[in-house]
């Protein structure tokens, strides 16, 4: 299928037509990684060349958008080795672990009765489920555990919540995620963990298993009101500024107001935080309206969330909110909704870390989160950390 055709097939029938062009690309990267193993392309003449083609063979790679059927190029005297199907299908083969192992587990929903008619009985073994699992949990170990080698002068924290079966009931596990600007203006994925809560002494361990692993500077940590992510950033980070999302902080005086009012507390709320001056202001009208308790929540942050303004301007817009880590928590649930419940935590932590491999390696690999981050002086707005 040329070009034409592709865009053609695409325009009518957007999900056949997206397989296509996905079949296409993935085709493509891998003849031009067989020409650079072969050091020529097909039929070049150069004294560089280590090998010749020999052939295609044909090959399945599941993807959101049904089944691919690849052509992996073959070399005659050396194995051809591509990153197509590890890189693609990683958070596929982590996900269809997890349905099959709920499978073997007695976890017996429709959904994953219909999903395990689609893999094929022949591949449903406890065997088989070992072997996935144990490549997967190597790489996403070896992910949560690399170094931090750069200065990281925006930390975002952030928690979700899945249900994860223990033995015969389902309790809600939270699964934890930091993320950093390093000072060149790239967005990193830093670390993940499961535990059974938020509380002050799970996120310090978290904080400190980052210290261990390099991290030696915050400027800024920007997270939700969680009374535990806030204690332990003041004893982890000494020196360090804590941002209160302005976003879960507007959703905090909400919950003190009836929903008749919200449209006018949103308003003056966004007007407000775009005006330190103004959040005195809207304390007292807010009181005087008599609702004295979303005052009290707007009098306990009124300073943390003003905390993004001391660093440069053209960073507040992404500085001021967790919503670096709102595209990674959608991914998360997204994929959870295809199993309803995890048998295990080792099968959350694999699902969640090979999505977050996923979402790393397109930021790294991707334009500048901010610029001039490295211009940030520690010795104005943040701190040397020392480990404990």
């Amino acid at each position: 299928m040329n070009s034409k055709d592709l865009v053609v097939n695409y325009l009518t029938d957007n999900e056949e037509g997206m397989r296509n062009v996905i079949t296409w690309f993935l085709n493509e990267v891998m003849q031009r990684e067989a020409d650079e193993l072969a050091g020529a392309g097909r039929y070049e003449r150069t004294g560089s060349r280590r090998t010749y083609r020999n052939g295609t063979r044909s090959r399945s790679l599941k993807s959101r958008y049904g089944s691919l059927s690849l052509d992996k190029p073959l070399l005659r005297d050396i194995p051809f080795k591509t990153q197509v199907f590890e890189r693609y299908s990683r958070v596929e083969k982590a996900l269809e672990n997890a349905i099959i192992e709920s499978y073997l587990q007695g976890v017996s929903t429709r959904k994953i009765q219909d999903v395990i008619a689609t893999l094929g009985v022949e591949k449903i073994s406890a065997s088989y489920v070992s072997s996935i699992a144990k490549d997967l949990d190597a790489k996403v170990i070896e992910f949560l555990s690399r170094p931090v080698e750069s200065h990281i002068p925006y930390l975002f924290v952030d928690a979700s919540y899945f249900k994860v079966r223990d033995g015969i009931k389902y309790t809600n596990k939270a699964l934890l995620v930091i993320a950093g600007i390093r000072n060149d203006g790239i967005r990193e994925i830093l670390g993940a963990r499961i535990a059974d809560g938020e509380d002050e002494l799970t996120w310090e361990d978290f904080f400190s298993e980052l210290k261990d692993r390099g991290l030696r500077r915050v400027n800024l940590v920007i997270s939700d009101g969680h009374k535990g992510i806030q204690n332990a950033v003041q004893r982890s980070f000494h020196g360090c500024s804590w941002q209160m999302c302005q976003v879960h902080f507007i959703r905090a005086v909400l919950k003190k107001i009836p929903r008749k009012d919200h449209k006018f507390v949103v308003a003056i709320l966004k007007d407000s935080l775009n005006d330190p001056r103004r959040l005195q202001e809207c304390i007292i009208e807010l009181e005087s309206r008599g609702f004295s308790r979303a005052a009290a929540t707007i009098e306990r942050f009124q300073y943390d969330v003003m905390n993004y303004r001391s660093f440069p301007i053209d960073h507040w817009k992404r500085i001021r909110t967790t919503n670096l880590l709102e595209r990674v928590n959608k991914e998360l649930k997204r994929r959870y909704r295809s199993i309803g419940a995890f048998p295990n935590d080792s099968s959350l932590l694999r699902i969640a870390g090979s999505i977050l491999m996923d979402i790393n390696e397109e930021w790294i690999t991707s334009r500048r989160y901010l610029s001039d981050v490295g211009e940030i002086s520690s010795a104005d707005t943040g701190s040397e950390i020392t480990a404990y």
